[in-house]
């Protein structure tokens, strides 16, 4: 058989299509359950098995030779036109799907990326946004009093504010500027004098009292943490005295040490306790920040002390601190 043949497939013989039974001399079958010859169904296996084709002939042992050398596997050879060799093959492979690795495109690796990046923002800002768990378990009265707090600060720092644009609107009048400028130049003078501590000043405030308990003085950071907290609400003044002797005024660079026998030392001035502190603010804001829940008066009571607060309709800060004597600065004026 040649190789032609074994492609095409017709070198090999054909089956012989089943016969359909009949009777002698071609006549139909005169069997009563015998099918209709016209209807037999090509499904139903035949009565009488059909022949079987002869086998071909021997070929002569020249010719069988020849198949035997023709049928022998060529060697191998690189084909350099596969495609015009076998179309068949070239168009399986055309219509052969995909994998799926090869599937992914730059936009489909673009949107991927796009989405971990948005994922990662909607993570991030979540835990950013997250509740504090200092205020998660603070009972709702200290988180009115802390709202409270807050409202006044703004309000304070609103009018503080209406009062700044109230004076450049008058230093801008015209004629009226010298004077307003004037004006505006000793209360800002007044203001720093009370800031650091070389003028008196009197206004509304509180008297905190710190009582030590039996056996445990007042340490020094409880007083450095009221004053903390006094000018955290808004205190203006303050000024600390003990139990003799003359009171000192507290001004930003005020320090406190404790010394011996439970006294206290303020600026290098030794005070016996109890002490008591006046300060000049809005007494509802500090008395609160006093009284929160974990402050001062919390953190005196676990040492065994009290804290007494005292609100006062006049309070009157008269100590004075010396001015700091400038040895290398000028004014430029």
């Amino acid at each position: 058989m040649s190789d032609e043949q074994r492609d095409t497939g017709t070198g090999w013989p054909q089956p012989a299509e089943p016969r359909r039974p009949s009777g002698p001399a071609g006549e139909p079958d005169p069997r009563p359950d015998a099918p209709d010859p016209d209807e037999l169904s090509p499904l139903v296996p035949p009565a009488q098995e059909p022949a079987r084709p002869e086998p071909p002939a021997s070929p002569p042992a020249e010719e069988a030779e020849t198949q035997r050398i023709e049928a022998a596997p060529a060697p191998a050879e690189v084909d350099p036109e596969p495609a015009a060799a076998d179309p068949e093959r070239v168009d399986a492979e055309r219509v052969a799907p995909v994998p799926a690795g090869r599937r992914w495109t730059s936009a489909g690796v673009m949107i991927a990326v796009l989405l971990a990046l948005l994922g990662f923002t909607l993570v991030v800002q979540f835990k950013t946004t997250s509740t504090d768990p200092t205020l998660a378990a603070t009972r709702q009265e200290d988180l009115v009093r802390i709202f409270s707090d807050l409202d006044s600060r703004e309000k304070r720092l609103q009018q503080d504010i209406e009062a700044l644009e109230e004076s450049r609107r008058q230093l801008r009048s015209g004629e009226q500027g010298r004077q307003a400028a004037l004006d505006e130049a000793r209360r800002r003078a007044d203001e720093l004098g009370i800031l650091a501590g070389t003028l008196p000043a009197r206004g509304p405030g509180l008297s905190v009292e710190f009582r030590p308990g039996a056996g445990k003085p007042i340490r020094a950071d409880r007083i450095l943490d009221a004053v903390q907290e006094l000018r955290g609400a808004g205190a203006e003044a303050m000024q600390i005295s003990g139990a003799g002797g003359s009171p000192v005024r507290i001004i930003a660079s005020t320090y406190f040490l404790d010394g011996s026998g439970g006294s206290l030392v303020v600026d290098g001035r030794s005070l016996s306790g109890p002490f008591t502190i006046t300060v000049i603010g809005d007494p509802k804001t500090m008395e609160t920040a006093l009284k929160i829940p974990g402050g001062v008066a919390a953190s005196v009571a676990g040492d065994g002390g009290t804290v007494n607060v005292d609100e006062r309709g006049v309070a009157e800060v008269s100590a004075l601190h010396a001015p700091m004597k400038l040895e290398h600065a000028r004014p430029v004026s």
